[in-house]
């Protein structure tokens, strides 16, 4: 059984797995200070997590979403998805909104087996914002591609 809920200010950022997702520490502290970090936890193990946080008035945005290296392919980072995706009806979110690297091919298909549709894409996202080249399925991660969800109408 897996449980999914909010960090409190007194638990110790899980910086090795969002490091999984994310390879720059500075952007993740970053986005850690307007979002609100969620953990799933299997039993005392932390395994996934995810970082919410608010875009606009009626806009989310899920910034990192990562799984334990032994976890992966299992459905957690599906179930973080979906728990990401209710935390923002919850809070009257009407689009949610995620990003990924051209280079991300499994996250972008889990995003579109969600319910994620493709919105845009930045170009040179990665180059412009990031120290060090980063590589993924023998492709180098470039653009970022940006998608949403429409939750509600406006």
């Amino acid at each position: 059984m897996i449980q999914i809920q909010p960090l409190s200010s007194d638990n110790v950022v899980p910086m090795d797995l969002l490091l999984l997702a994310d390879p720059s520490k500075e952007q993740i502290l970053s986005y850690l200070q307007s979002g609100t970090c969620y953990a799933a936890f299997h039993e005392q193990d932390m395994i996934g997590v995810y970082v919410l946080s608010s875009r606009s008035q009626h806009t989310v945005e899920i910034m990192n979403v990562a799984v334990k290296e032994s976890w992966q392919g299992k459905g957690i980072g599906k179930q973080l998805i979906h728990h990401a995706i209710a935390e923002a009806k919850t809070a009257g979110a009407h689009t949610i909104e995620i990003g990924t690297g051209n280079s991300s091919m499994h996250q972008l298909a889990l995003y579109q087996k969600c319910g994620f549709r493709l919105t845009s894409i930045e170009h040179d996202f990665f180059l412009k914002h990031y120290d060090e080249l980063i590589y993924e399925n023998g492709i180098q991660c470039m653009d970022m591609v940006r998608l949403s969800l429409v939750l509600q109408a406006d």
